[in-house]
């Protein structure tokens, strides 16, 4: 294999990792522990306190 053959499995590999960690982070920012969404919380805590 030629050094253009192994630069690109290696530009390959970086890329999906790269994918892989903006999209992770950008659930988890989203998400809190539970699971539940975090832009979510403050509608759920207002129809719990009026029932």
């Amino acid at each position: 294999m030629g050094f253009g053959d192994i630069f690109y499995i290696v530009a390959f590999v970086l890329f999906a990792f790269m994918t892989f960690v903006i999209i992770r982070n950008y659930f988890r920012s989203k998400f809190d522990d539970e699971g539940r969404r975090k832009d979510m919380s403050d509608t759920q805590d207002e129809n719990q306190s009026s029932q």
